[in-house]
C-alpha cells in the first residue's frame, strides 16, 4: 500500500490567522466570545473552548464591554454596528479574501447593480456577503435561477470563497449570456481552487481517496464531490477512528487530501493509523510532487493500549512495577517442623493465588462494614472495596446490593496499600462490562441514550451513559449558549455518542446533536403537514423590504410577500406587522424541494369596505389625507383602500367658491362621518362639522352671526309688512270715499281706470311676449356656443 499526501493540506491562511488571533487573545485575557463556530471543526472548537472561549450565536448573548471575535467567515456590517451600539469590543478575524468580496458587493450595490451570489444561502460567509447589500442578493445555482431574472438588469456575480470552481465557471458563462450588463468577479479562494485541482489530479491516479475534514465544512464536502467524479472509493473522515482499514488492500494507492479547517494533528493521527497497518509500505507517506510535508514528517508515535497480558515473565509494561510479595516463614530458626520442609512450603505456595495490579478476580463477600466490603480472593490476605470503588453511582449502598457469601467480581487496584491490605474495585469491573456491552453495538453513533449529569469539569459536563462516563463539551450541551452548566448536574439528559476512543476508553457525547436531530425530524414532520389553503399560526421573525418572514413551527420560516400583507398598498411590511407579533396566515404555496413556503396575511383579514361601518361609525371624528380635489368636493384617504368625500358645502365653516380656498392635496384633515354606505362603497364626511365640534368658540361666533342675520331679516320683513299694510289701508280708504261720493261727482270711466302711482319698492313686470323659439333651437344654440368655447 502506498500513501500519497496532497501538497495543499491542513489549515488555509484565513483559518490559521483566525485561530492564532483567538489563541493570542485567550492567553492575554483568559476569556473571549466568538460569534458562531470559529471554524467548522468540532475538535478544534473544543480545544479553544477549554482555553476559555465561549461560542455565541447572536450579539445579544455577549455582555456589554466584553470582547467579541468575528470569525473568518465574516459578518454583515449591521452586526458590527449592533456591537458598537452595545459597547462590545470587536476583533475582526475575517479572512482577507472574504473582506475583498464584501468590498466588491458594497461598491457594486451602491452603483445600482443587483448582486448575484453563487454559494449556499445558509452558509455563514454567504449570509455576511448578502448583508453587504441589505440582504437583497439573489442566490443562483442553476440555469433556471438565472432565466427567471430580468435580462435588462445590471448585475454583478460573486461566489463563496469555498465554492466549486468548475461550477462557478458554468454559472458565470450563463450570466454573461443572459444579461446585457454583467460584471463577473472571480472570488473563489485561490487555495480552495488549488485544493480542488489537486484533488482532481490525485483521484485520477489513485485507487482510493481519503478526504479529511469535518462533515460541516463546506470546502471538505466540495473536495469529496470532486474526488468522487474520478475515483470510485472515496472515504470522508473527520478523525482516525472513522477510517475503515478492512477495505484497504496491500496494493492500493491512497491519495490523502484535507479541507481548509482540518488541523495538522488530526491529519497526523489519520496517517499514523494507516501507517500502523502491516500492509503499509515502510517509510513515510509520499507527498504529491515528491516533496515531504510537515504533516508527513511529523507523524506522532502511535498510542499503545494498556497491557492485558497474563504472563508476568513476558510482560514489559507497568503491570510488573509492583511485584507480589513472597510469603515469609514466621517461625524461629531453631524450631523445625513440617512447615520448614521444602516439600510442604512448595505445596502451600501452590495453594495461594498470585495477583497483580489490574487483574480481575472472582471472590466472595466476607464482611460489610460502614460501606466497605471485605472480599476473600484466595490470597494470603483478604481484599477491601472502599465505598467509592463499589459502584459508579455514589448513592448506592453496598449492603443493599450484596450479602455475606455472595460471589463478586473485583479488580486489583493495589496489591499492598502500605498496610498489607489488598485494595479492590468493583466499580471498574462494572465499567468494563458496560463499556464492552456498549462497544458491541455497531450503531452506537445513531442511537439516543438517556444519561444523567454527574459533575461539571473544565470545558463541559461529565455524564453517564448506561453506567459509562462520557464527556459533553460545553458547545454540545445545547443549540444555545448555556450560562450555568451546574444546573444540569443530577438531571436526565438525552445524548448521542459523537466520538469513541477505544484505546483510552473515552466517550464524547452531545445533547446538541439530539436537539438538532429532533428539530430536523420535527421539521420534516412539519413539511409533511403543510397543505396549501390551510391556516396556521406563526410569529414574525424578520422584516425586509420585500416581505415578512414568519416562523410557523418546526424550524420553518415562510414568507409573506409585501403584496400579501394588506389589502391596500404597503410601502414596507413594518407599517402593518412587527417583529415578535403572533399572527394567523394562509398557506398559499409549498415548495418542498427548495424549502420555501409562501404565506398570505391579508387573505384572512376582512376586506376594508365590509367593516367600514364599524370602523367609521356615523358621528365619529376621523383623520385622513386629501388625495384628490374635484369641483364638487375633496376625497380623503382614511386608509389605503377607503376614501371619503367632503362635499364643497362641508369643506369650510363658511360658504366657499372653490375647494382650494380651504384645503389642498396632501393636507391632513379631521372630519366628521355623516353617512356610510358599504354596498355603494361611499362615505360622506364633513370638515365643517368637525371644526365646529372641536372649536365651540367658532360655532358660537357663527351662531351670533346667524342670529344677527335673522334679526335683520325679521326687521326688514316687519318693515315690508308695515308698508304693505299702509298701502292696503290707503286702497281701502280710496274705495270707501268712492262709495260715499254722489253720482254726479264720480270721475269719468277713463279716469277711474287710471293706474295708481307705484311706490318706490314696486317694480314693473315686462310685457308678455309670444315665444317664437323652439326647444330644439335652444339646444342647437347651446351646442354651438360650447363648440366655439372648445375651439377658443
Amino acid at each position: 500500500m502506498r500513501l500519497i499526501l496532497a501538497k495543499n493540506i491542513g489549515f488555509c491562511f484565513g483559518v490559521r490567522r483566525a485561530i492564532d488571533m483567538a489563541v493570542d487573545m485567550l492567553k492575554r485575557q483568559g476569556k473571549l466570545y466568538i460569534l458562531g463556530e470559529l471554524i467548522h471543526n468540532k475538535d478544534v472548537i473544543e480545544r479553544i473552548e477549554r482555553m476559555g472561549a465561549l461560542t455565541v450565536h447572536s450579539v445579544e448573548e455577549v455582555p456589554c464591554g466584553q470582547t467579541l471575535l468575528i470569525r473568518s467567515h465574516g459578518v454583515a456590517p449591521e452586526v458590527v454596528k449592533r456591537c458598537q451600539e452595545r459597547g462590545i469590543i470587536v476583533k475582526n478575524a475575517t479572512c482577507p479574501f472574504v473582506e475583498k468580496i464584501h468590498n466588491i458587493v458594497s461598491h457594486q450595490y451602491a452603483c445600482g447593480r443587483t448582486i448575484l451570489i453563487y454559494g449556499k444561502d445558509d452558509h455563514p460567509e454567504c449570509i455576511g456577503t448578502n448583508g453587504c447589500c441589505n440582504d437583497q442578493g439573489v442566490f443562483v445555482h442553476t440555469k433556471a435561477d438565472i432565466d427567471a431574472l430580468d435580462p435588462t438588469k445590471r448585475v454583478c456575480l460573486v461566489s463563496q470563497t469555498t465554492a466549486d470552481a468548475e461550477g462557478f465557471e458554468k454559472i458565470a458563462s450563463l450570466v454573461k449570456a443572459h444579461f446585457v450588463d454583467a460584471i463577473i468577479e472571480k472570488t473563489v479562494c485561490p487555495t480552495t481552487a488549488a485544493r480542488q485541482k489537486e484533488a482532481e489530479k490525485l483521484s485520477q491516479s489513485c485507487t482510493k481517496m481519503v478526504v479529511i475534514g469535518d462533515k460541516n465544512s463546506s470546502n471538505t464536502t466540495k473536495l469529496a464531490s470532486v474526488c468522487k467524479k474520478y475515483c470510485k472509493h472515496v472515504h470522508s473522515v473527520a478523525k482516525e477512528s472513522e477510517l475503515s482499514l478492512e477495505k484497504i488492500a496491500y496494493n492500493d494507492i491512497i491519495g490523502i487530501v484535507s479541507g481548509a479547517s482540518a488541523p495538522d494533528w488530526k491529519i497526523r493521527e489519520v496517517i499514523t493509523r494507516m501507517s500502523e497497518m502491516e500492509k503499509t509500505m515502510a517509510g513515510n507517506p509520499v507527498e504529491n510532487d515528491g516533496i515531504e510535508t510537515g504533516a508527513a514528517a511529523a507523524v506522532e508515535e502511535p498510542i499503545v493500549a494498556e497491557c492485558d497480558c497474563k504472563n508476568e515473565a513476558k510482560c514489559a509494561c507497568e503491570c510488573n512495577a509492583e511485584q507480589t510479595e513472597e510469603p515469609k516463614a514466621d517461625e524461629p530458626a531453631e524450631e523445625k517442623s513440617e512447615a520448614a520442609d521444602p516439600s510442604f512450603a512448595e505445596a502451600f505456595e501452590k495453594t495461594l493465588v498470585r495477583i497483580r495490579n489490574g487483574q480481575i478476580l472472582t471472590g466472595s463477600v466476607v464482611q460489610i462494614v460502614d460501606g466497605e466490603v471485605c472480599v476473600n480472593i484466595g490470597y494470603k490476605s483478604d481484599g477491601f472495596i472502599p465505598r467509592n470503588e463499589f459502584s459508579s453511582d455514589a448513592d448506592v449502598n453496598p449492603a443493599d446490593v450484596v450479602k455475606i457469601g455472595d460471589p463478586i467480581e473485583v479488580e486489583v487496584i493495589k496489591v499492598n496499600d502500605g498496610e498489607g491490605n489488598v485494595l479492590l474495585s468493583h466499580k471498574n469491573v462494572e465499567s468494563k462490562k458496560m463499556w464492552d456491552s456498549l462497544m458491541q453495538d455497531e450503531n452506537i453513533s445513531d442511537k439516543v441514550f438517556e444519561g444523567i449529569g454527574k459533575e461539571v469539569v473544565k470545558g463541559g459536563l461529565i455524564a453517564t451513559i448506561e453506567g459509562v462516563r462520557a464527556f459533553i463539551p460545553a458547545s454540545q450541551l445545547s443549540t444555545k449558549y448555556v450560562e450555568k452548566i451546574e444546573d444540569l448536574v443530577g438531571k436526565p439528559i438525552t445524548l448521542k455518542v459523537i466520538e469513541v476512543d477505544k484505546a483510552r476508553k473515552r466517550i464524547v457525547a452531545s445533547h446538541k446533536a439530539v436537539m438538532v436531530a429532533e428539530a430536523e425530524a420535527a421539521r420534516k414532520q412539519r413539511w409533511s403537514e403543510l397543505e396549501v389553503g390551510s391556516k396556521v399560526k406563526g410569529v414574525v421573525r424578520r422584516l425586509t423590504d420585500f416581505g415578512a418572514f414568519v416562523d410557523i413551527g418546526g424550524g420553518i420560516d415562510g414568507l409573506v410577500h409585501v403584496t400579501d400583507v394588506a389589502w391596500g398598498r404597503v410601502k414596507h411590511p413594518k407599517d402593518v406587522l412587527s417583529i415578535g407579533q403572533e399572527i394567523e396566515v394562509l398557506i398559499r404555496d409549498v415548495d418542498v424541494e427548495k424549502q420555501r413556503v409562501s404565506l398570505g396575511y391579508k387573505q384572512l383579514q376582512p376586506k376594508p369596505w365590509t367593516m367600514a361601518d364599524q370602523k367609521y361609525p356615523i358621528g365619529s371624528i376621523v383623520e385622513g389625507k386629501v388625495v384628490r380635489i374635484v369641483p364638487f368636493g375633496a376625497f380623503v384617504a382614511l386608509e389605503p383602500t377607503i376614501d371619503g368625500l367632503i362635499h364643497i358645502s362641508q369643506v369650510g365653516v363658511k360658504r366657499i367658491a372653490k375647494v382650494e380656498d380651504e384645503i389642498n392635496v396632501g393636507d391632513v384633515v379631521r372630519c366628521k362621518v355623516l353617512d356610510v354606505n358599504t354596498e355603494a362603497k361611499r362615505i360622506s364626511l364633513s370638515r365643517r362639522e368637525a371644526i365646529l365640534e372641536e372649536h365651540p368658540e367658532i360655532a358660537e361666533e357663527l351662531a351670533q352671526e346667524k342670529a344677527e342675520r335673522v334679526r335683520i331679516a325679521a326687521e326688514r320683513a316687519a318693515e315690508r309688512a308695515a308698508q304693505d299694510a299702509q298701502r292696503q289701508q290707503e286702497r281701502e280708504n280710496r274705495r270707501s270715499s268712492e262709495r260715499r261720493a254722489p253720482q254726479g261727482d264720480k270721475p269719468e270711466r277713463s279716469e277711474r281706470r287710471e293706474r295708481p302711482r307705484r311706490d318706490e319698492d314696486a317694480y314693473d313686470l315686462p310685457p308678455v311676449e309670444q315665444s317664437t323659439t323652439s326647444l330644439a333651437g335652444l339646444f342647437a344654440a347651446a351646442m354651438a356656443n360650447a363648440e366655439k368655447k372648445d375651439e377658443e
